[in-house]
Parts: structure tokens; sequence; C-alpha cells
């Protein structure tokens, strides 16, 4: 039997709600309790990560090899009115820097998938750094990280989820 409030577990003959403090008048409900926003939105979440990565890892082999080809060859080709020396390693750091938060964020997504318990911590950290860096999907897919993921409660369901992924 369950709880019509908050869907924890309540004993025949119990007064109130242990949980929520809910006062349980009539017939206890036998429904299943209700799915936290962790529990329906971690799965999405962490394909969302993944998908993003993919994308990061793309723009950032494309950069690194438009820094380390195109503009080479057009800085050789005329040193004068081609592009400055300093921007090909400025890009090739760049890119670089984009291929290694692709590679966090496919490592953090996949740790979503499979609800480890680093997880919730680095695609939060994630979060942040993206909704400046990957406007406007960065942004998007951060708030609404923020949002599944960031508040108390979110984080008492992500840890049961663990343990009960370890058991």
């Amino acid at each position: 039997m369950f709880c019509d409030g908050c869907g924890s577990a309540v004993q025949p003959g119990q007064s109130f709600c242990s949980k929520c403090g809910k006062q349980i008048v009539g017939p206890v409900s036998l429904a299943q309790p209700r799915r936290g926003r962790v529990q329906e939105h971690v799965r999405l979440l962490g394909l969302f990560w993944l998908a993003l990565s993919a994308f990061n890892t793309i723009a950032g082999i494309v950069l690194y090899v438009i820094a380390n080809t195109l503009m080479v060859h057009l800085h050789r080709a005329d040193p004068e009115g081609g592009p400055p020396a300093f921007l090909i390693p400025l890009l090739s750091t760049i890119a670089i820097l984009l291929l290694a938060k692709a590679a966090i964020g496919l490592f953090a997504g996949w740790g979503l998938l499979q609800k480890e318990p680093w997880a919730r911590v680095l695609v939060l950290v994630l979060a942040f750094v993206a909704l400046f860096t990957n406007i406007p999907f960065g942004t998007a897919l951060g708030i609404y990280t923020m949002w599944v993921l960031l508040p108390a409660e979110s984080e008492e369901e992500y840890e049961a989820m663990v343990a009960r992924r370890a058991a």
C-alpha cells in the first residue's frame, strides 16, 4: 500500500505517512508509487549527453584538420596575406580542448545510462560548462540537466537508483 501524496509505502492502519506527513484518510491506495523526476528523465539525459558529445567530437576533428591542413597550406602559400601564424596553434588547441570535453561528455553520458555513482556530479559540472560553451544546444541541455539532477530530492533519488542497481 502506498501514500497517495508522495508514493511511499504505508503500513495498514497507519494514520500519517512517515515520509511526507500527509494524513491517511480512508482506504490506502494499492497503486504503484509514482516515478520520480530522475527516474523518468535519466535515460533521456544520458542519451542527450552522448549526442551532444558526438557533435562536439565531429566539430573538434573538423577544426583540427582545418587548422593543420588548410591553414598551414594557406600560410605557406602566402605568408603576407594568408592567415597569421599564431592562428594554427590556437585553432589546434581549441580543437584539442573540444575533443577533451567531448570525451568527458561521452564518459558522463555512459555513466548516467549505467547509473554510476559519480555520473551525477560529473554531468552537473558539464552542464554548467555547457551553459556558456555550446550555445544554444548546450545551454538547453545544461538547463535540462540542472532541472533533473540539481534539487536535493534528485540527489536522494539518484543515490537510491544507484543502490538498487548495485544490489
